[in-house]
């Protein structure tokens, strides 16, 4: 049974390197990090509601997930066919692509969670 606890949290220390790795190595990462922080500010100072508050936590939870399957992809690849190939191409785009569509999209959940709040305080 300690044996099983202790390899559950040994598993976190896993994914913590995982996450300093993403950060430490990807430029997006860090910018994502840096919209994370200007949402969660923007929305603490327009009151989301609790259903908005998970709105935005999901798509953030999402676009960093995507970054995170992303680089996992390319290392991946890079390990596997270090020489250009046509399918290793196709295999990074397409993970790239994901991160630009969860990107897509955590844009248009913002502008659906904050612009009408904000030109309401513009108009008032």
């Amino acid at each position: 049974m300690k044996n099983s606890i202790a390899s559950f949290l040994h598993s976190f220390g896993f994914a913590g390197a995982g996450i300093r790795h993403l950060v430490r190595s990807q430029r997006n990462a860090r910018i994502h990090i840096i919209l994370t922080i200007v949402a969660l500010g923007l929305a603490m100072w327009l009151g989301l509601t609790a259903a908005e508050w998970a709105a935005l936590i999901l798509t953030i939870g999402f676009v960093f997930a995507a970054e995170a399957m992303n680089t996992a992809i390319e290392a991946l690849v890079d390990l596997i066919s270090p020489q250009h190939h046509p399918l290793a191409k196709i295999a990074k785009d397409t993970a790239a692509a994901a991160v630009l569509l969860a990107a897509i999209t955590a844009v248009l959940v913002a502008v659906i969670l904050f612009a009408p709040r904000l030109i309401e305080i513009l108009l008032a």
